[in-house]
């Protein structure tokens, strides 16, 4: 992922605009990008690479997508399952891992790409979960340098909160109100070790703000 997180909601929204306007139906659009993104997954790392306009490209397949749809005279398909998001917990038990979490949090919230790096341990790794319907890395990004710069990245232009995930404080990226990110972090003394980003928006609904 080379943009930020919200250049990846702008081209999805832009994907799904493109195909409710080509098939006319939102619910089939959403199906419609989900199958764009797997067609892109589906590319070897050399013919991603060479693929200089990302957006362009899977504007030009969404709309392919649609017109073989529209031409087989195939109906819309069914929307998707849905899924159930992160468990939530009420409250956190106070821990050194928390300490640790909420420095992180802060230091993603200020977009401060030195102590991001400064508190991350020389192994860590992030590990995404876009589900198909957002264009996130396929394998995970590993080093501080990498992994601080993909955070600053991904927290540029939204709110970042730190939250409860699963019994541990995390942090949740939400743009206009909507989540956009949950994330949690594996943490080893005074070290990120890890951390674990939900992007799947099937899975995020339940963060949303009212």
């Amino acid at each position: 992922m080379t943009g930020s997180l919200t250049e990846l909601l702008d081209e999805r929204r832009h994907l799904i605009d493109v195909a409710t306007w080509l098939f006319g139906s939102e619910t089939a659009a959403d199906q419609i990008v989900q199958e764009t993104y797997r067609r892109w997954y589906a590319l070897t790392d050399p013919e991603r690479a060479a693929i200089t306009r990302p957006r362009a490209w899977l504007t030009r397949v969404a709309g392919g997508i649609c017109l073989e749809l529209l031409a087989s005279g195939t109906p819309h398909p069914p929307p998707p399952a849905r899924k159930a998001p992160p468990p939530r917990s009420g409250r956190v038990t106070p821990a050194r891992p928390d300490h640790v979490s909420l420095r992180f949090a802060a230091a993603c919230a200020a977009g401060d790409t030195p102590a991001l790096r400064a508190m991350l341990s020389p192994d860590v790794l992030v590990v995404s979960d876009g589900g198909g319907k957002i264009r996130a890395p396929l394998g995970p990004t590993l080093g501080p340098d990498a992994v601080a710069g993909f955070l600053s990245r991904l927290v540029a232009g939204v709110e970042v909160c730190a939250e409860p995930v699963n019994g541990r404080t995390g942090l949740v990226l939400r743009h206009g109100g909507r989540a956009v990110a949950v994330v949690s972090v594996s943490v080893a003394a005074t070290d990120v070790t890890a951390v674990w980003i939900v992007l799947n928006p099937d899975k995020l609904e339940g963060w949303h703000r009212p």
